[in-house]
C-alpha cells in the first residue's frame, strides 16, 4: 500500500495522546419555547467554541464510539487561506511547519503544515466514530491526493467507501487561469468494513416494472401457494395449478418454474429468473407478483428501498450549489453576507441520509457557518426525528454566526415568499475550560468533581459514566464487566484505603478498582479479595 511521508510526521502520529483533556464550560442553553431560560438543556445538541483538537479530546469520555456520522469541511489549503491551528507541539521541527500559512509562493511547506494539522484530528475523529459509523470529508484538488493516502492510513484502505463529486458551482470564481473548478469532492470512510448500505435521498418511483434484464439466472424457482396474482388465465394452464371458480386467483400448489417453463411445460412469454433468495425477500416485503393472460410475469413493490447514491452530487439528486447556499445564508441573516463559500444545507442533508437514522449523532469539527446543524434540524422537522448535532469552531464567529444561525433556523427566518418556518429545538453553547491535569500531571482540583469522575471511569472502561451518584454509594462510579470502580476522593483531605474504610466499597463484584490517596491494606488481603488500588494523581504534600 502506498504510504505518505512528510516533514514532521514522526512527531504527530501519536500527538493525539499528548493533547490535554480539558473540560467544557457551559455558557448558556437555548430553547425555542423559552429563550429566557439559559440553564443547560441537556438536549445533546452542542456548539463548542475552541480549537477542535482539544475539543475532540474533551469529547472522548462521553462520545467515544457513539458518533454515527462525521462530516468535516477542513481548510482546503489553496494557498490563499489564513488558517491558524496551534497544536502546542513543542518540537523545533514541528514548529517550523505549523503556524500561519501564507500564499504558495511565499511558503512552499504549506502541505506539510496541513498534514501535521489534519493527522491528530482525524485520529481522534476515528475514535469517536461508532462501529457502524462513517466519516465524510469535503476537499478540493489541492489536498485530495494527500487526504486519500492520509485516510487510508488512519481508517484503513479497505474501509474506503467512495469519492463523491459535488457540482458546487456553475459559475465558479476564476481562481486558476488554467481550469475552471466546478467540482469539489467528498471522501467517505467507514469505521469498519460492514454491510451498511450507503443511500441517497432520491427514491425510486413506485410503478409496475417488467422483469427483464436477468441477473444470475436460476434454473428452478419455486413460487409458494398464493404468491402469484393470476389474471384471466383460465384454460391456458392445466387444471390443478390454479384455483377453482371460487378462488380463481390463487395457486393451489407451489408453482415451480424451470428456465421460464412451469411444471406443466407451459412457457411464460418473458422469463422470470430472479434468484430464489431475491423472490423470497420481495414476497416478505409484500411485493405483488402478477401473471397476465398472456403469461407475462411482472411485479409491483409496495415499498421501495432508497436508491444507492451515484457518485455525482448535483441538482439531479436535489443538491444545490454554493450560490444557492450563499443566498439562503443571506436570507437567514436579513440580507447580509456573513460567510464566504458556505456549504449548501441540501448537501449535508443528502450526506447525513446516507446512513443516519432518526436518533443518531452527527459531528462537525470544522463547523464554518453552521450548515451541519441546519441540516440536522431540517431532517428532524421532516420526519420527526431526534438526531443530535455536535459542532465545534475555533474562530470567534462560533457565537455570532454559528449559534446565531441555529437560533434563527429554530425560530424561523425570512419574510414574505422567502419566509421559512422554524424547526424548533434546543442546544447548549460551550467554551473550552481548564485542563484536567496541571503541568506536573497532578489533578486540577478546580475542576468539578463530576467531570473528574467521568474521566476516571472513561479511562478505566472506555465507557461514558451514566450512573448518577447517590448518598449510599458516594464513592462508587459504576460496575462494568463484573468490576466495581470506586473514586474515594475528598477535595480538602487525604483519603486512605484501609481496613477501617473498606465500607467505601458498597456493592458486591468479582473485582474492585479503588482510587484513593493512600492504601494501607495488606497485599495478601488485596489479592484474596481482588482489590486493586490506584493512587489519585495529586500533590499530597500540601495536606
Amino acid at each position: 500500500m502506498p504510504t505518505l511521508t512528510w516533514i514532521g510526521k514522526d512527531k504527530v502520529v501519536n500527538h493525539h495522546h499528548d493533547v490535554p483533556y480539558r473540560v467544557l464550560e457551559h455558557k448558556y442553553g437555548f430553547r425555542t419555547e423559552d429563550e429566557g431560560d439559559r440553564t443547560p438543556t441537556n438536549s445533546g445538541n452542542k456548539i463548542i467554541h475552541g480549537d477542535n483538537l482539544e475539543v475532540l479530546k474533551s469529547l472522548l469520555p462521553e462520545y467515544e464510539g457513539r458518533v454515527k456520522c462525521v462530516y468535516i469541511d477542513p481548510p482546503y489549503n489553496t494557498g490563499n487561506e489564513k488558517w491558524v491551528y496551534n497544536d502546542n507541539v513543542n518540537d523545533p521541527k514541528i514548529k517550523k511547519w505549523l503556524g500561519e500559512v501564507g500564499k504558495q509562493g511565499e511558503d512552499l511547506s504549506r502541505h506539510d503544515k496541513w498534514l501535521c494539522m489534519m493527522y491528530p484530528r482525524l485520529k481522534l475523529l476515528q475514535k469517536l466514530l461508532a462501529e457502524d459509523g462513517a466519516i465524510f470529508i469535503s476537499i478540493d484538488d489541492n489536498e485530495l491526493a494527500n487526504l486519500k493516502l492520509l485516510c487510508d492510513e488512519i481508517f484503513g484502505v479497505n474501509n474506503f467507501i467512495g469519492q463523491w463529486h459535488w457540482f458546487k458551482s456553475a459559475t465558479p470564481p476564476n481562481l486558476s487561469y488554467k481550469i475552471k473548478k466546478n467540482i469539489e469532492y467528498v471522501l467517505c470512510y467507514e469505521k469498519q468494513k460492514s454491510s451498511t448500505k450507503y443511500r441517497g435521498v432520491k427514491k425510486i418511483s413506485g410503478s409496475d416494472d417488467p422483469m427483464t434484464k436477468p441477473q444470475n439466472p436460476l434454473k428452478i424457482l419455486r413460487f409458494p401457494i398464493g404468491s402469484i396474482h393470476v389474471k384471466g388465465v383460465d384454460g391456458i394452464i392445466p387444471a390443478g395449478i390454479y384455483g377453482t371458480d371460487k378462488f380463481p386467483n390463487r395457486l393451489l400448489n407451489d408453482l415451480i418454474v424451470a428456465n421460464g417453463v412451469n411444471a406443466n411445460e407451459v412457457e411464460f412469454e418473458n422469463k422470470f429468473i430472479w434468484l430464489q433468495e431475491k423472490l423470497e425477500y420481495e414476497l416478505a416485503q409484500n411485493t405483488v407478483i402478477n401473471c397476465s393472460k398472456r403469461l407475462v410475469l411482472s411485479y409491483k413493490k409496495q415499498e421501495y428501498d432508497p436508491e444507492v447514491p451515484p457518485n455525482l452530487i448535483d441538482s439531479e439528486v436535489g443538491v444545490n450549489t454554493t450560490e444557492e447556499a450563499g443566498k439562503d445564508l443571506a436570507t437567514i441573516f436579513d440580507g447580509k453576507k456573513v460567510f464566504d463559500y458556505p456549504k449548501d444545507v441540501s448537501l449535508i442533508e443528502y450526506i447525513i441520509n446516507f446512513l443516519c437514522g432518526p436518533d443518531d449523532i452527527i459531528l462537525d469539527s470544522f463547523a464554518g457557518s453552521g450548515t451541519t446543524a441546519h441540516a440536522v434540524l431540517n431532517l428532524n422537522k421532516k420526519d420527526g426525528g431526534n438526531r443530535k448535532f455536535i459542532l465545534m469552531e475555533m474562530n470567534d464567529y462560533a457565537e455570532n454566526i454559528i449559534a446565531e444561525r441555529v437560533r434563527r433556523v429554530m425560530k424561523g427566518y425570512g419574510e414574505g415568499k422567502n419566509a421559512t418556518a422554524g424547526t424548533g429545538g434546543e442546544f447548549d453553547y460551550y467554551e473550552l475550560g481548564e485542563p484536567l491535569f496541571d503541568k506536573e500531571g497532578n489533578l486540577n482540583e478546580n475542576i468539578e468533581e463530576e467531570r473528574i469522575r467521568e474521566y476516571i471511569y472513561y479511562t478505566e472502561t472506555r465507557q461514558h459514566l451514566e450512573r448518577k451518584r447517590s448518598d449510599k454509594n458516594k464513592y462508587l462510579l459504576d460496575k462494568y464487566n463484573e468490576t466495581g470502580y470506586y473514586f474515594y476522593y475528598e477535595r480538602s483531605k487525604l483519603t486512605t484505603l484501609s481496613m477501617d474504610t473498606l465500607d467505601v466499597i458498597t456493592e458486591e463484584a468479582e473485582q474492585y478498582v479503588v482510587y484513593a490517596d493512600v492504601c494501607t491494606l495488606p497485599e495478601e488481603f488485596m489479592l484474596t479479595h481482588n482489590i486493586i488500588f490506584k493512587k489519585i494523581p495529586r500533590d499530597i504534600k500540601r495536606f
